[in-house]
């Protein structure tokens, strides 16, 4: 048998291939393992390599007793993956959807769509590995669904923020949004404090992107958030909602703002609004408006009226001007004032004669303006800057607005006569309860508090918070002459007679006032207010009352509106904080029976 013709041509060629081949497959092995290694080598580590963020837990917000206003709860995002499903696990879909709450049609679709496209515009299809079925169940559910032992039905768990007393204090506390991002009240301010620092735990994974624990290199634990304390006390705010409920049914006002204080110390126990709104379900803007959501009582201004003669009548006793018992002209309608002749306000009830005392209790608009005419334009504006008007209190919400109060130079011939009766500037509720506070506080201005503490997990304190005083107003003398005043106001010849409370002391100031509309005072349109204090020689609590256009059949007087609801709730407050009933010392009844004495005197 004889040797085939092999060509050495055709050998020649097949080896050249051959070589060339194996040459260009080493190229390529060099030119991928050395040449483009490090960024090959990032590349796959990346696909391998996985950092899970730790969220770290939000801390919580309890009341002044320790009662949970804002909490973080563990909740569940329910899903499905169609690529594990069992198709004998389907008997077990009618179960499933009862407990999510969701249509069996759509979980049967969510697990029957098992491929889709990779993108918008691409035509990619990729294997579905994850559809959702539910977002923020609770545990007990997720374990129900658990239980049904569904291949491919799972949860994924995340942290929700809670609101366990629904509308509760609602403006105080804010709310946290869907990105986690604090937009209100305590939720905002304290949000450094309350939020935490996340954790992050860096891992690998294989091929099916499951985690491999035992190549977990790194792994930071996080730090939980700091929880808040609050001067809020729950019962308190549960008592003024109830209550702003009643006014809100009997009026249907435009808006209500009320605030309950300890003078002392200047703790709010209570801050309401209404409308409110429930921070749970801050999203559903049908039933909650966004305009619900802001604080009125550090939001919204109006000329606070009557309420505001407390500042020229204890800045004129305060400068020793004037005695309680001094008398004016208050029938008269013109006055001359540095050489000017001066119309003064009117009265709803015209006097010809008032003490200074009487100016007070029956509330002249004519006897405030001859007080500050007395005091004179910069002794006036220096004393309403002094009472906190002009300035924002200092409460820990942000929000909070000034007001207006012109400085001197910009004042018109009337506003020494219109100012004293509060017309011409312009408060938020917040301050008129301050200005109230410190003829309660004897003469001192509180900084509203309304966070005692941030404290860690173990209820240790990590910064307390103290009362502190912003300045001396008045002297404690003018201030208990005030007290005494005030206190004749809801007396059987004041205009708070509504405000009295049996075997209790009660001392304030009503106001009414007409809103501007279209440029000119509205006979229609009023804001009716009452702010005051109990017992008045002891005082234990400051309430104040702000009701934004009451309809009432006639004027809605804040004696009519306001004084009630500020009675009703001080009895709810005597009985649940177990407030003493008045006992007047001795140089208290002395003063007062000084006064009547002297006035006595002077009317006979």
């Amino acid at each position: 048998m004889s040797k085939a013709f092999v060509s050495s041509y055709r050998a020649s060629l097949v080896s050249c291939a051959v070589a060339f081949a194996f040459c260009v497959l080493l190229g390529r092995l060099f030119y991928l393992h050395v040449w483009e290694q490090e960024a090959l080598m990032e590349h796959v580590m990346t696909n391998r390599k996985m950092v899970n963020v730790v969220e770290a837990r939000r801390g919580s917000i309890v009341d002044s007793r320790g009662n949970l206003l804002a909490t973080t709860r563990t909740a569940y995002d329910i899903g499905v993956d169609p690529q594990s499903f069992r198709e004998e696990d389907r008997v077990k879909l009618d179960d499933l959807a009862k407990l999510l709450g969701q249509p069996l049609a759509d979980i049967e679709t969510a697990i029957d769509t098992k491929t889709g496209k990779g993108g918008e515009h691409s035509k990619e299809v990729r294997l579905i590995r994850w559809t959702a079925l539910a977002k923020g169940v609770d545990e007990a559910t997720h374990d129900a669904v658990k239980g049904l032992g569904i291949k491919g039905v799972y949860g994924n768990s995340n942290f929700t923020r809670a609101y366990p007393s629904g509308q509760l204090a609602a403006h105080v506390l804010g709310y946290v949004n869907k990105e986690e991002t604090p937009v209100t009240g305590i939720e905002r301010f304290f949000d450094y404090y309350l939020r935490g620092q996340d954790g992050w735990r860096e891992t690998e994974r294989d091929g099916k992107r499951r985690e491999l624990a035992e190549f977990r290199e790194r792994e930071v634990d996080p730090t939980d958030g700091l929880s808040v304390q609050l001067s809020i006390d729950q019962m308190v705010q549960h008592i003024v909602e109830a209550e702003i409920r009643k006014v809100a049914e009997q009026y249907n006002p435009n808006g209500i703002s009320i605030i309950v204080s300890e003078p002392s110390t200047g703790a709010v126990l209570a801050m309401a609004n209404y409308p409110t709104y429930d921070p749970n379900e801050f999203y559903n803007t049908e039933k909650y408006p966004i305009k619900w959501q802001r604080n009125r009582a550090l939001t919204d201004v109006f000329e606070p009226g009557s309420t505001f003669k407390i500042v020229s009548a204890a800045g004129a006793l305060n400068e020793g001007i004037v005695r309680p018992e001094d008398m004016f002209q208050t029938g008269v309608s013109k006055v001359s004032y540095k050489g000017r002749t001066l119309k003064l306000p009117g009265d709803h009830h015209v006097y010809d004669t008032l003490s200074m005392h009487d100016i007070v209790v029956k509330s002249s608009n004519r006897g405030a303006a001859h007080l500050g005419m007395m005091l004179g334009e910069n002794r006036l504006y220096n004393y309403a800057a002094a009472f906190g008007f002009g300035e924002t209190t200092g409460c820990d919400l942000g929000g909070e607005v000034s007001g207006t109060l012109h400085e001197v130079k910009n004042w018109d011939g009337l506003t020494i006569t219109r100012l004293p009766m509060g017309h011409a500037v312009s408060a938020t509720p917040m301050q008129v309860h301050s200005a109230m506070s410190v003829i309660a506080n004897k003469g001192v201005l509180m900084e509203p508090l309304l966070t005692k503490r941030v404290f860690d997990a173990y209820g240790n304190d990590v910064i307390r918070f103290s009362p502190k005083a912003k300045r001396r107003v008045i002297s404690t003398e003018v201030a208990e002459t005030m007290c005494q005043m005030l206190a004749d106001v809801v007396g059987t010849e004041g205009t708070a007679r509504k405000a009295a409370i049996e075997n209790y002391m009660v001392a304030g100031k009503t106001g009414t006032t007409q809103k501007i509309v279209n440029g000119e005072y509205s006979s229609q349109h009023h804001v009716a207010s009452f702010s005051g204090f109990f017992p008045a020689d002891n005082p234990a609590l400051v309430i104040t009352v702000v009701v934004d256009e009451p309809k009432f059949n006639g004027i809605g007087y804040g004696g009519s509106v306001s004084a009630p609801a500020f009675r009703n709730i001080a009895e709810a407050c005597i009985a649940y904080l177990g407030i003493r009933s008045s006992k007047r010392d001795a140089s208290f009844l002395a003063l007062e029976n000084s006064i009547y004495d002297r006035t006595s005197r002077l009317s006979n």
